[in-house]
C-alpha cells in the first residue's frame, strides 16, 4: 500500500511540474503578443486621453505645458463647448436620426434576412439575396448626384428625414449579410414549435426569431449606431440649416469658428464620443456574444 501510494504521489507531482513547466513556456512564448497588444492599446488610448486632460486645461495651459497635467479641473470648457457652439443641438440631433435610422434598419434588415433563410424557393432566394449584396460593392460617392435628385423630388431636402432615408439604404446589405448569416443556422425546431403553439409568421418572427437573433442584432445596431454616428457627407449635402445639422457637421463649424480655442474644441470632441463610449460600456457582452455566435454554432 505504501509503495503504491508512493508511487501515485510521484505521478501526481510530474504531472504537476509538466503542467507548471508547460505553462511557463506558454508565457515566455506569448509575452512578445502581450508587449505588441500594449503598445497598440497606448498608441491608440494616446490620442483619447491628451484630448481629455487638454479639455480641462485653459489655452495658456496646452499651448505652454502641452504634456502637463492640467493644474486644475477647468470645466468651464465643457460649458462654452456646450452653449456658445450649439454643441447640446448638434448631439440631440445626431443622436436623434441616428436611432431612428438604426430602429428601421433593424427592422427591415431582419425582416428581409428571415424572409430569405426561410424561402422555398431556393433559388430566387439567391439571386435576391445576391443582388441585395451587391450594394456593398457600389461606393456612396458614385450616387451623391442621384441621392440628391431623389430627396430633392421627394421633397425631403433640408430635413432628417432624407438622412434617415441615406442612412437606412447604406446599412441594410451589410446588415442583412449579418443577419442572413444567422438565421440560417437557427434550428427550424424552434419554428415548428411556435407553428403548434398557434403562432403565425408575425407571431414566430416577433416571439421566436428576434430574441434567438438579438445577439446578431445588438452587433450590427452598434455598427449602424457608429456609423450613422460619425457620418459626415450626407449630413453636409442634405442638411444646410443650423439648427439641424448633425454632430460632425456641427463640429466642423464649430472648427471653423474656434480654430485657437483649444480647450473648448477638444471639449467638444469628448462630447462628441460620450455617446458611442455608453452604448460600448453598456452593451459590450452582447457584442462579444454576437461577435462569437456565428463560430460557436457553426
Amino acid at each position: 500500500m505504501d509503495r503504491t501510494a508512493t508511487a501515485d504521489q510521484v505521478t501526481v507531482s510530474r504531472a504537476m511540474n509538466g503542467s507548471l513547466r508547460t505553462k511557463n513556456r506558454l508565457g515566455a512564448g506569448q509575452l512578445p503578443m502581450h508587449l505588441l497588444l500594449a503598445v497598440y492599446v497606448t498608441i491608440s488610448l494616446f490620442p483619447l486621453v491628451w484630448l481629455l486632460l487638454s479639455s480641462f486645461k485653459t489655452n495658456r495651459e496646452i499651448t505652454v505645458n502641452t504634456w502637463a497635467l492640467p493644474s486644475t479641473l477647468n470645466f468651464e470648457n465643457y460649458r462654452a463647448a456646450w452653449e456658445s457652439a450649439n454643441i447640446g443641438l448638434y448631439a440631440w440631433n445626431s443622436l436623434y436620426v441616428t436611432v431612428i435610422a438604426c430602429f428601421f434598419t433593424l427592422l427591415f434588415s431582419a425582416a428581409t434576412a428571415y424572409a430569405l433563410s426561410r424561402m422555398k424557393y431556393k433559388v430566387l432566394s439567391k439571386r435576391v439575396y445576391s443582388f441585395i449584396l451587391l450594394g456593398l460593392l457600389v461606393p456612396p460617392g458614385a450616387l451623391f448626384i442621384p441621392l440628391y435628385r431623389l430627396v430633392n423630388e421627394l421633397h425631403l431636402y433640408d430635413t432628417h428625414r432624407a438622412l434617415i432615408l441615406v442612412y437606412c439604404t447604406y446599412a441594410l446589405p451589410i446588415t442583412i449579410f449579418i443577419l442572413h448569416a444567422f438565421m440560417q443556422s437557427i434550428p427550424s425546431e424552434l419554428e415548428e414549435a411556435g407553428i403548434m403553439d398557434g403562432l403565425g409568421a408575425a407571431g414566430l418572427f416577433a416571439k421566436v426569431i428576434i430574441p434567438v437573433t438579438m445577439p446578431a442584432l445588438v452587433t450590427v445596431f452598434i455598427l449602424a449606431f457608429i456609423g450613422n454616428w460619425n457620418e459626415y457627407i450626407f449630413s453636409q449635402l442634405f442638411v444646410t440649416t443650423e439648427s439641424l445639422r448633425t454632430l460632425p457637421t456641427g463640429m466642423a463649424t464649430f472648427n471653423d469658428g474656434y480654430r485657437t480655442n483649444f480647450a473648448s474644441l477638444s471639449a467638444a470632441v469628448i462630447i462628441s464620443i460620450i455617446p458611442v463610449l455608453l452604448v460600448y460600456m453598456f452593451l459590450q457582452r452582447q457584442i462579444i456574444d454576437g461577435m462569437t455566435a456565428g463560430s460557436v454554432k457553426g
